[in-house]
């Protein structure tokens, strides 16, 4: 059994759920789309008709709480890809849907397009340490009529992992589920793995529950296909200005989208997912690569734990605009802290800039970051063979344990060897150019896209996306044209 680092200690886990209560009792949630509302006047909320504000009786919040389920799955259109949390955490998963990306030949800034998505789900396959592919960007050629599907058939297409996505609309979200049930051949195949999962941020901190994406967690709750909300409140703009407060707050939110989905179907999976920030005040910055956002993390995580949920969401980001020593520390102390709290799920690969920009260094940088994180969740093992206590017998004072069969039997599996990490004597890194370890991971991409794809769809599976879907983007896996 782990045992996990804590922030909070029990009086305060009992002291942040006391206080949501009393949030979404005394003052609720204003609450747009009319649907909801009556869902939650049908179970015992009490809806004002004029502001629209529902409150919540503590008894109400309880009753449903009851109904969280334990596990939540991400399945992925090849099933061996599936992955399951809290069983297979650390599940690591790219931030998403930014509207630029760094041009792999230029290096300089650029709107992103399909073409790059396709490169960007290819790169994903191929890297070990990311689990699911949250669709990183946006997709400027996209026309209007088909603005998710332009980022999702790229996606599927050179993707066996899981793929997560969000939809603006119910036609949109219609879509989407045409092109699954034509990828899976029908949707009866589709329904029985379901290899997309669908993901809004049905609350707007503070308190308020938008239209749209609550129609559309609600739409995919009665279809009882995989869909979960994502809670982001930012301590000094839409909570109040201390940890505490943003928690508690926080908490009362999630609460308030997670019983509207047991309401609407009793039992249905969900993830405690956050993004929670603290303001730079100097300058009202979104202040995502902050060591605050992995602190309130790791207390979202003892919350989790206390509504036996599992956890996670957008930790391991960054404000940097470049792939640097920034980059790095705010990455690896966030996602370290967010790892050893207990957290679940990770989104932290890819992204610079407050999740604005895609980085193709930043990905590969953050695979061998999630593979780090994936070794402390390992932790020791304790058999008898793995103490040691006959080999060190045998080895002695004074002697030397590199040539036992005890090392050789563990010299690729008990240490992490990371492919970018240079552990070189300084000798040897000059005469090998004396590279970063961003350009390095610049030759990790260029031998990746270079590659075959494993995923893509047989030639008749595209002929018919492509007669359903008139005017779609190409979708074609290509290498930069200054790389072919």
């Amino acid at each position: 059994m782990n045992t996990f680092a804590a922030l909070l200690t029990p009086g305060q886990v009992e002291q942040i759920h006391s206080a949501s209560l009393e949030i979404l009792e005394t003052v609720g949630l204003l609450v747009r789309y009319e649907k909801a509302r009556q869902i939650y006047a049908r179970h015992g909320c009490l809806v004002d008709s004029e502001t629209h504000v529902v409150r919540f009786p503590r008894s109400v919040v309880e009753e449903f709480r009851a109904f969280f389920p334990p596990t939540f799955t991400f399945r992925g259109r090849d099933p061996k890809y599936d992955r399951t949390l809290p069983r297979d955490s650390p599940v690591v998963v790219t931030a998403s849907s930014a509207p630029n990306i760094i041009d792999p030949i230029t290096g300089k800034e650029r709107r992103s397009t399909s073409a790059d998505i396709a490169r960007i789900a290819h790169l994903v396959q191929e890297l070990p340490g990311i689990d699911v592919f949250s669709v990183s960007t946006l997709a400027d050629d996209a026309p209007l009529e088909h603005f998710t599907l332009s980022r999702l058939y790229p996606a599927l297409k050179y993707c066996l992992k899981p793929v997560r996505i969000n939809s603006k609309d119910l036609e949109d979200s219609e879509m989407i589920l045409r092109l699954g049930y034509l990828i899976a051949d029908s949707e009866a195949a589709y329904r029985e793995h379901p290899f997309i999962t669908h993901h809004f941020c049905p609350v707007v901190s503070p308190l308020t529950m938008d239209y749209a994406s609550t129609e559309m967690l609600i739409y995919f709750c009665e279809q009882q296909l995989p869909v979960y909300p994502t809670i982001v409140p930012n301590a000094g703009l839409t909570s109040p200005m201390s940890l505490a407060g943003t928690l508690a707050q926080g908490n009362a939110e999630f609460l308030a989208a997670a019983c509207l989905m047991q309401m609407v179907h009793p039992g249905t999976p969900l993830i405690y997912a956050t993004l929670p920030t603290v303001a730079d005040m100097r300058s009202g910055a979104y202040a995502s690569g902050g060591i605050e956002c992995g602190m309130l993390h790791m207390a979202c995580a003892q919350m989790a734990r206390f509504y036996n949920l599992p956890s996670g969401g957008y930790v391991g980001l960054t404000n940097a605009k470049l792939n640097d020593a920034q980059a790095g520390y705010e990455t690896g102390t966030s996602s370290t802290a967010g790892v050893l709290a207990g957290m679940d799920m990770l989104n932290m690969s890819g992204l610079l800039d407050a999740l604005k920009v895609f980085d193709f260094g930043k990905a590969v940088i953050d695979d061998e970051i999630a593979l780090m994180l994936k070794r402390i969740k390992q932790g020791f093992d304790f058999g008898d063979a793995e103490l040691g206590l006959d080999v060190i017998a045998q080895v002695g004072p004074g002697g030397s344990f590199m040539v036992h069969p005890h090392t050789i039997k563990r010299m690729k599996t008990t240490a992490l060897l990371p492919k970018l990490a240079d552990r070189n004597a300084r000798e040897n890194w000059e005469s090998k150019g004396s590279l970063d370890t961003h350009t390095r991971a610049m030759q990790r991409v260029r031998e990746i896209l270079a590659r075959p794809s494993v995923a893509g769809f047989p030639a008749e599976m595209d002929d018919r996306i492509r007669a359903a879907f008139k005017g779609l983007v190409p979708g074609n896996l290509e290498l930069p044209s200054l790389w072919r």
